[in-house]
């Protein structure tokens, strides 16, 4: 396996391995590996993650575009998720998305100049019980409104 990564990571990545008898069903916990060490999952490293895992390279990107979870660029300290699905779209998505546009200053898919923030609207944060949500790195928010983003973000700084 040639992955370019600590010998931390592919020591983590071997013990993986070690549980499953089919490759393929690893290819989740390596993807959280590579994204844990690198703060994404670089492109250049797509083949070298099939070859570990025998699959077709274009298995690896159809997961990584799949799952949210994954950036395929780098993102910056704060990495906040919009979602637009139906149920927060009805609870007024479209507004907060504006809000937090022209409160950070940037489109979605950007990150700030000081590299503190990125903004993603994704498809679906699986968080309809408290619509209108939004996820920040690992944390979830849900019931937004301008004033709780004012809050949210103040409280990351």
């Amino acid at each position: 396996m040639s992955l370019k990564l600590s010998p931390q990571s592919m020591k983590r990545i071997k013990e993986v391995m070690t549980h499953y008898p089919n490759k393929q069903a690893a290819l989740l916990p390596i993807l959280h590996i590579v994204q844990e060490e690198k703060g994404y999952v670089p492109a250049e490293m797509e083949a070298d993650i099939a070859e570990a895992v025998e699959v077709p390279v274009v298995k690896v990107r159809e997961v990584i575009t799949f799952y949210t979870l994954f950036n395929r660029q780098p993102v910056g300290k704060y990495h906040v998720q919009m979602c637009r699905t139906i149920s927060c779209t009805l609870c007024g998505h479209r507004e907060l998305l504006k809000y937090v546009k022209e409160k950070l200053g940037i489109e979605a898919g950007q990150t700030t100049a000081d590299g503190k923030y990125t903004l993603s609207v994704v498809e679906c944060l699986a968080a309809c019980e408290m619509a209108p949500a939004m996820q920040i790195n690992e944390k979830y928010y849900g019931n937004l409104t301008p004033q709780r983003i004012d809050e949210i973000l103040t409280g990351l700084k």
